[in-house]
């Protein structure tokens, strides 16, 4: 039997129908993710805090699954080449580092950062920071800390700002006893992200911002940029400043440094005032494609998850490649092979350029030492110390930001680019001082293929340094974390 009904008829009726069932998905779809919101929403604290709270712990019965991702950074899977999930030693790796940071802490011991549960644990161990015995010992100030526990902002509450920063890093020591956690980034209350660092807030200060209206999306990154970002120690006070009031381009923030006439020391070798440069990641993250997007760090680095309905977010802070399916794919559709071997490529190209920047501006201060050793004047050797400072300057910039090549890959390699640039013109000037002083012969560079021989030959003493460390750790760690025991200034050991 024939249907009765015309043809646009027919074709009206299927369209209502596939409408009908559209809108069904749509409203089905809405439901779910408004009772996931509902559960998140009303996940309330189970223990009442208030206050800087730097224990962890404390907030595991509240917010036990961010809680324990949290723990989980005791791990930090990764699947690149460039970032493992233990620490290794760069410098073994890259012995001409040593040369590079000579009359530097650096020189004597870098390795690859680990996750936010060893923050402590690392920079105490660090031949960095010296072994002083006595809270008045040892060169490193108190700022030091600023970056490694909520310790900081409640000890900034307790005694002031000020007061902190006019500490040693040694006489705080049973004070700043939990690593990074919570309250670095949450107001305790309600868990609201904040910046819980004067040095972030006083930089937007500077500019005519006020960060207390950044936008949650924004407030996503700028919880990391108050620690993951360039930052140098201003005045006698020693007070943890960032250079962004010219903007935040290697360029700018070299203006910046250069106006102030600041310097972080004096080459060993060449005798370069050279700017070292901490790990500016949020100002290369900044550069990047996924920043100018909106896309937030914590989009990449904490995405969310679900368990029981409850959306929450990861907070084991990883390389975003070892979950892909919550990271990348969540815009990319590409699969994650696809998707890896992008990123690898990335960092391989710009670790070839580095490469070449570091082989030439090692052998720039290694010339610039002989060519002082020949006679030269402070006059002649100007324009290549200038050189050598700016090709260090962007070497570091480039190298020290973790993720740069990811983040941000043409500015990366735009910034290595200008540094071997600047590298070779270091080594055309010292060339030229050379030749005035009768030598035109190939400078004769040193032996320094392992760590222990670049080490040896600009006169570092390590045998020593790692005896005093041994004697620092065996004797004073206990005292300091018996004290912060005894205080109740450490939860959950």
């Amino acid at each position: 039997m024939k249907s009765k009904m015309k043809s646009w008829q027919e074709w009206l009726l299927f369209s209502s129908v596939m409408i009908l069932v559209f809108m069904l998905g749509i409203g089905i779809s809405s439901l779910l993710e408004s009772r996931k919101e509902i559960a998140t929403i009303t996940y309330t604290q189970k223990v009442k805090i208030t206050g800087v709270e730097a224990r962890s712990p404390l907030f595991s019965k509240s917010y036990p699954r961010e809680y324990q991702t949290w723990a989980d950074t005791v791990t930090t899977h990764s699947l690149s080449d460039f970032r493992r999930d233990f620490s290794v030693d760069i410098l073994a790796q890259r012995p001409e580092m040593v040369v590079l940071w000579a009359g530097y802490t650096f020189s004597k011991d870098y390795s690859t950062p680990r996750g936010h549960m060893y923050a402590l644990n690392d920079a105490i161990h660090s031949l960095r920071t010296g072994a002083p015995m006595k809270a008045a010992d040892g060169p490193q100030p108190s700022s030091c800390w600023a970056c490694k526990s909520p310790d900081v902002p409640r000890l900034m509450q307790t005694i002031g700002v000020d007061s902190f920063y006019r500490q040693k890093w040694a006489a705080l020591g049973s004070e700043i006893v939990n690593p990074v956690g919570c309250a670095d980034c949450h107001e305790p209350e309600n868990m609201n992200l904040h910046i819980s660092r004067p040095a972030l807030i006083e930089a937007f200060s500077r500019q005519g911002k006020d960060v207390n209206k950044a936008s949650p999306q924004e407030m996503r990154s700028l919880v990391c940029a108050q620690c993951h970002a360039e930052y140098y120690f201003q005045g006698d006070e020693k007070r943890l400043t960032f250079p962004w009031d010219k903007g935040l381009t290697v360029e700018n923030i070299e203006k910046y440094y250069d106006e102030a006439d600041f310097t972080d020391y004096i080459h060993k070798l060449s005798r370069a005032l050279i700017l070292k440069a901490q790990h500016p990641d949020y100002e290369i993250f900044r550069m990047g494609i996924h920043a100018q997007r909106g896309v937030s760090c914590a989009d990449c680095h904490m995405p969310y998850d679900e368990e029981g309905g409850i959306k929450y977010s990861d907070h084991h802070i990883q390389n975003p490649l070892a979950v892909v399916e919550r990271t990348c794919q969540t815009c990319h559709r590409d699969n994650k092979e696809t998707l890896r071997h992008n990123v690898y490529e990335r960092q391989q190209k710009a670790d070839e350029l580095r490469n070449l920047l570091e082989k030439e501006l090692t052998t720039a201060h290694i010339e610039a030492k002989f060519a002082w050793d020949k006679g030269a004047t402070e006059n002649e050797m100007q324009e290549a110390l200038t050189y050598i400072r700016q090709a260090q300057w962007r070497w570091d910039f480039g190298v020290s930001s973790h993720g740069a090549s990811f983040h941000a890959p043409q500015e990366t390699m735009r910034i290595l680019g200008h540094g071997l640039d600047k590298a070779y013109k270091a080594r055309m000037a010292i060339a030229k001082v050379l030749i005035r002083h009768g030598y035109s012969d190939d400078v004769p560079l040193p032996d320094i293929s392992t760590k222990q021989k670049a080490q040896q030959y600009i006169g570092l003493d390590i045998s020593t340094e790692k005896a005093a460390k041994e004697k620092f750790l065996k004797e004073v760690i206990p005292m300091w974390i018996q004290e912060a025991k005894e205080n109740k200034r450490i939860a959950g050991i």
